[in-house]
């Protein structure tokens, strides 16, 4: 696994929060394929799922107003929320979807691999899974990504 010093820092600063979560949750996108050590391409954030409930309960106690629905259209969330106050921002997102053929699917990893950074605890769905999941969004750099997993031995 090789990531650059502000993923490091902010994914360890989201491992320390996300710390006192309830229910499981799962870094996804870009620095989930850099945590597997593939080639993400450009981070330019660190994406969250997380259970409402722990949204309702973390995003607050860190100065996150609780936001709902989504400006993109492929994707949306019950609550999303965006926090600065890491070296790249963190968007956290609760009961999130994306639009498939005119449906919205949700977006439930079924499995979780723990990866430790500097010390903190975060989670990935597994190699297989997050390569799947890029490949439904289906966006180029999704798909970019899914290929870069997809190379790995």
């Amino acid at each position: 696994m090789t990531v650059g010093p502000a993923l490091s820092a902010s994914l360890t600063a989201v491992g320390r929060i996300m710390a006192g979560a309830c229910d499981p949750w799962w870094v996804i996108a870009s620095a989930a394929v850099a945590l597997h050590g593939a080639d993400p391409g450009h981070v330019a954030d660190v994406d969250v799922l997380l259970s409402v409930a722990d949204a309702r309960r973390i995003l607050p106690a860190i100065g996150v107003e609780l936001q709902g629905g989504s400006a993109h259209p492929a994707f949306r969330s019950s609550i999303f929320g965006r926090w600065t106050g890491t070296a790249l921002p963190v968007e956290f997102m609760a009961d999130f979807h994306h639009r498939s053929d005119g449906a919205w699917l949700p977006v439930r990893p079924a499995t979780r691999q723990s990866v430790e950074v500097e010390g903190a605890m975060v989670f990935v769905p597994e190699k297989g899974e997050l390569q799947a999941m890029l490949t439904a969004f289906g966006r180029p750099k999704d798909m970019a990504r899914a290929r870069s997993l997809a190379a790995l031995a």
